[in-house]
């Protein structure tokens, strides 16, 4: 507040100080200053200061920034000619008293005066609507930009929220498998479950988590994956070191590589493959998961799984990412995400 005011009073006393220096400087040029035409340039500005304060005074009490533009222009209109005749008399008085002006010049000079001030009050008036006209519009885009941020953390918050009882869900459907096969199997893979669980805690608390530490939840999923496979079930990796400490959205690799086996692997009878690839390519981290298996044409790319990764790509980098899901070949099927370095 202190510094609006600051600015404020700056502004007024620059702006009519240079309408006295004006004045006066012509005054000087065609040879006419004398101690009274002093005193009237040097009062002139203070009136005008004094009266335009007082019409901000009205601006503010009133609220004419906040009405609509058509009645403010009105209101501002109906202003400047208020205050311009006021001051066209209380300068035109001012002239009779300091005998700049004399008693048959009084009509012409108080007419001069008022298209004068109606002159400056305008630009005044413009300069103090076009200040609050700027600011507003600024105010109103960062609380614009705010919204979208607190609109993009909800959304992915509740991304996050549904992914992890899709999870949890079929994590538990894996184990059940187990519990009546093989006990020993079914504990073994509910201690790598609370492994998961406590990492993918952690990373809720975060947008984004490092490559490295999404890897290491993906080992923990596909570890509990491969007691239920067995031979079924191969596991590689191709991973550019460089990219290890590359951030990424978190829980976005392992539901990827959940549905490289629920939707691929699952399906083979002899089972088969997952590569889990990161690489720079062209100023993007491209991220590529691969599996033994084929998109079902008219169902491929539409699971949960794909549709979030979709949209928490779009809300974190907008049209800077991607994701596709494809056909590589007669065997192997390919989910590629683009994403930007910076």
């Amino acid at each position: 507040m202190f510094n609006r005011i600051t600015k404020y009073w700056w502004c007024q006393v620059s702006g009519w100080g240079l309408y006295a220096f004006i004045f006066l400087f012509f005054a000087f040029f065609f040879n006419q200053v004398d101690g009274d035409l002093i005193r009237y340039v040097f009062t002139v500005p203070v009136v005008g200061i004094l009266l335009t304060h007082g019409f901000r005074a009205v601006i503010v009490r009133f609220k004419w920034m906040e009405m609509p533009f058509e009645r403010a222009v009105f209101y501002f209109s109906f202003g400047i000619i208020v205050c311009a005749f006021l001051d066209a008399i209380v300068i035109t008085i001012l002239g009779l008293l300091f005998e700049a002006t004399s008693h048959k010049e009084l009509v012409s000079h108080l007419a001069f005066s008022f298209l004068q001030q109606s002159f400056l009050i305008t630009m005044w008036t413009a300069i103090y609507f076009g200040w609050h006209y700027v600011e507003k519009n600024r105010n109103t885009q960062v609380d614009k930009l705010k919204l979208e941020a607190t609109v993009r953390t909800l959304e992915l918050k509740t991304i996050k929220a549904q992914l992890n009882p899709h999870f949890i869900f079929n994590a538990l459907n894996s184990i059940r498998a187990l519990v009546d096969e093989n006990p020993q199997r079914a504990r073994t893979a509910i201690t790598s479950l609370s492994n998961i669980l406590r990492s993918s805690m952690q990373a809720e608390k975060v947008e984004m988590v490092s490559l490295e530490n999404e890897l290491n939840i993906v080992k923990d999923y596909l570890a509990l994956e491969h007691i239920r496979f067995e031979e079924r079930l191969k596991i590689q990796y191709d991973i550019d070191p460089d990219t290890l400490e590359l951030p990424i959205p978190p829980m976005m690799l392992q539901t990827l590589v959940e549905n490289a086996i629920k939707h691929g692997i699952s399906r083979e009878i002899k089972g088969g493959t997952v590569i889990v690839g990161s690489h720079v390519k062209d100023t993007k981290h491209e991220l590529t998961i691969q599996n033994t298996g084929q998109i079902v044409e008219n169902l491929g790319g539409q699971g949960f799984g794909l549709q979030s990764t979709r949209q928490r790509l779009g809300i974190l980098f907008g049209k800077r990412a991607s994701f596709e899901i494809y056909n590589l070949n007669a065997q192997m099927v390919e989910a590629k995400v683009l994403m930007p370095l910076f």
